[in-house]
């Protein structure tokens, strides 16, 4: 791996734009597969790899929503991360076993990724150039791209991996910009988030993941002052529990319209409780189908599914950590976590308060009194409002298109991007939260991985094992 310079870079037989988790997979998979002296590029704003939204977080409280024994970064090593995890935990530590059904603090993931991609770096007849800098024009072609990056000026690569990670959304409120300095504060900024009094009251807009890291650490300062919690639904994420999946079969699920799935998954989820088997054993049974069952709904089905079943798919199938769930329960029962639903209309300086005021379904204004925001409303969906110059730049050249229901970008289904009329880009890749609107399931490890492997497979032209 070498240092990034300010001197024009020379052609690449890849490019990666991107070195969150997604684009270190990217890259960990070319390093593996080449067989000749390659030269692959990574271009990231950022000093330290692997530190997107997810793994950027510091602090221990944050642990990973999966088990260790299901994060390997390998699809052929699936027991890598936990091995990882085994290697690196003291000797008076929890054994191994213990650890495969451990959530691991999520730190620990990003150094994990780092270290097998020095791992592979050494042992690969392929370089690695890590690259500080960011990409706001690339213009494609068919022996590949000519990128323009922001301080090192152009580079010509014959393949590209775009891998840009998530963008946050703003705070959906009237009167957000006006806000006071450090009052109105990211779910994401995890150090203003820990510097928050503790006798503070708050408000935490949404109930998703984000909000779960917030009041993680929250509750690890001794937080004393209420906690509020606004969303639309005011539904909480739910816990995994241990066990066995479900055994029904989930092919006939494929040729059934929404209504009909939701109605199947409820049975299948009573008649898991009625076997032994938690709830959750069904959602188990089904993970491994998800892109398939979401490219087998129809157009007007997917619009349903984002208008009305959403976010209960979210509670049921992004679970928390057991002890987790506990923790936020604990919280609510004695009266310190509340939750509201309604939809945020304003947030307004009011003295030296911020006054929050919601819109509830039954169409009363609802008005509460805090010393702190934090937006926890979760990931930028829609390409043409991540405000990102890069995507900008390639759907305003017609070298991309919106994905389905604006969501991302469209791509074909190996992954390769979509231009204006519909024709799949040859040596340009798109993986992770680009792709969620073609395949819905997209930003988890296990399809960040098999998305690296496919475009890097196609890119080097190496044959799937």
């Amino acid at each position: 791996m070498t240092a990034a310079t300010d001197m024009p870079l020379p052609p690449c037989d890849l490019a990666i734009i991107g070195g969150g988790a997604g684009g270190v997979l990217a890259a960990m998979q070319a390093l593996r597969l080449a067989t000749t002296p390659l030269r692959i590029v990574m271009i990231e704003p950022r000093e330290v790899l692997a530190q997107g939204v997810a793994y950027a977080t510091t602090y221990g409280e944050h642990v990973l929503n999966v088990p260790a024994g299901r994060m390997s970064a390998f699809d052929d090593r699936p027991a890598d991360f936990l091995d990882y995890v085994v290697a690196t935990t003291p000797p008076d530590g929890p054994d191994r076993e213990t650890l495969a059904h451990a959530f691991i603090a999520r730190r620990r993931y990003g150094d994990y990724l780092r270290t097998r991609l020095q791992e592979t770096i050494a042992a690969s007849p392929a370089s690695l150039q890590i690259v500080q800098d960011s990409v706001p024009e690339l213009d494609a072609r068919d022996d590949g791209a000519a990128l323009h990056l922001a301080a090192h000026g152009p580079l010509e690569a014959a393949g590209v991996v775009l891998a840009v990670g998530n963008t946050p959304k703003p705070l959906p409120a009237r009167g957000a910009p006006q806000l006071p300095e450090g009052r109105s504060l990211a779910a994401w900024d995890f150090d203003a988030v820990k510097a928050i009094p503790t006798d503070a009251e708050l408000c935490i807009i949404g109930s998703g993941l984000s909000m779960v890291d917030t009041v993680l650490s929250l509750a690890d300062n001794g937080h004393t002052g209420a906690i509020h919690v606004l969303s639309r639904h005011a539904l909480l994420p739910l816990p995994h529990c241990h066990g066995a999946a479900a055994t029904f079969d989930p092919a006939p699920l494929q040729a059934m319209d929404l209504r009909a799935r939701m109605r199947f998954l409820r049975v299948a989820a009573k008649q898991a409780v009625a076997d032994g088997l938690p709830w959750q054993a069904a959602m188990e049974r089904i993970r491994p189908h998800g892109q398939a069952l979401w490219q087998s709904l129809s157009l007007p089905d997917q619009r349903r599914f984002l208008r009305h079943v959403v976010r209960q798919w979210d509670v049921h199938r992004h679970r928390i950590a057991p002890e987790v769930h506990a923790m936020l329960q604990a919280l609510l029962d004695r009266g310190q976590l509340r939750l509201h639903r309604g939809r945020l209309d304003t947030v307004m300086n009011e003295g030296r308060r911020l006054r929050v005021t919601t819109h509830t379904r039954d169409g009363r204004t609802d008005e509460f009194d805090v010393d702190y925001v934090v937006n926890a409303t979760g990931v930028e969906m829609r390409a043409q409002t991540m405000r990102n110059p890069l995507l900008h730049d390639v759907l305003g050249k017609g070298h991309a298109q919106p994905g389905p229901h604006g969501i991302g970008l469209k791509a074909a289904r190996d992954g390769r991007m979509v231009d204006a009329d519909g024709n799949p880009q040859p040596r340009v890749f798109i993986l992770g939260s680009l792709r969620i609107g073609c395949v819905w399931e997209s930003i988890a490890i296990p399809e960040l991985r098999g998305q690296a492997e496919t475009a890097v497979r196609e890119l080097l032209a190496v044959p799937a094992p």
